[in-house]
């Protein structure tokens, strides 16, 4: 794997040069220069969506003792350090987060619960989102063939979200663990109970639709965010497009990025997407 990861993490540089050489170094050069240190301003406004994104799993965790906003705000920037720079399926992020929650406190059943949600109705949010950006796009003749691309990822997109959140109402974890308790055996037996109390928290969860509908309300406003962090950062290159525009490059950007997780920090995808 760690082979697999450094050729793409080479390839997508390659891409990337390759996109600026036939855009011309000169030319990125001198917006940034015209930029300065609005680019770092700019770049500043990244920690808005990020607040967003925390409050939202926050929502799904419920109140407690230090659940405060600062710790999921520092929870979601290790998350997406960690499945942004690493091949890990932009799950890994999910992985280390847990153990840091369970750390501060949270039970596990209940920290691991809150991610699993957190991940669906991440995708769900996104998928919104970017049908938003593909309308968008529609209303250009030049968006046609990337329209059509979106709306077939899309179509492949809808029906996994129907499957997990399918799983997660049906006892999924403890079936896995039977199943992988009948190839292994004894040693495995611990798995099915801890498997039986995450559906038993998955479903607390998904028993109160005002708390996954706020915390899809906070997602979708981070998802919009997002769009509003790219229309600061190219005011100040120089550039400055309108926000309905930046809807649709951030809707196909970040849609492209997911789809093409095994590059590490999506090196070459992204900028493939705003071009």
């Amino acid at each position: 794997m760690t082979r697999l990861a450094l050729l793409l993490a080479v390839v997508g540089v390659a891409a990337a040069t390759v996109l600026l050489a036939r855009t011309g170094f000169a030319a990125v050069l001198s917006a940034f220069a015209a930029a300065g240190l609005g680019v770092l301003w700019a770049s500043l406004v990244h920690a808005v969506p990020m607040a967003l994104n925390a409050r939202a799993w926050q929502v799904l965790v419920g109140r407690g003792r230090g659940r405060s906003l600062a710790l999921f705000g520092w929870l979601v920037w290790i998350r997406e350090g960690v499945n942004g720079l690493l091949p890990v399926a932009r799950v890994g992020g999910e992985v280390a987060t847990a153990r840091l929650l369970i750390r501060a406190g949270v039970p596990g059943p209940q920290a691991v619960a809150s991610l699993v949600v957190d991940l669906t109705i991440g995708i769900a949010t996104q998928l919104l989102f970017t049908l938003a950006g593909v309308t968008v796009l529609a209303a250009d003749t030049a968006g046609g063939p990337l329209v059509r691309a979106s709306l077939v990822a899309l179509a492949v997109t809808a029906p996994v979200l129907v499957v997990l959140a399918v799983a997660q109402r049906g006892g999924s974890f403890e079936r896995v663990a039977r199943a992988a308790r009948s190839f292994v055996g004894r040693p495995l037996s611990g798995l099915v109970a801890s498997g039986r109390r995450l559906d038993r928290a998955t479903r607390a969860i998904h028993r109160s639709p005002l708390r996954l509908a706020r915390c899809a309300a906070w997602q979708l406003a981070g998802w919009g965010a997002g769009a509003a962090e790219l229309l600061v950062l190219l005011a100040f290159l120089g550039h400055p497009i309108a926000p309905l525009d930046a809807l649709a490059v951030e809707a196909i950007v970040q849609a492209a990025s997911s789809a093409a997780f095994l590059v590490p920090g999506a090196l070459g995808v992204q900028e493939g997407g705003f071009a």
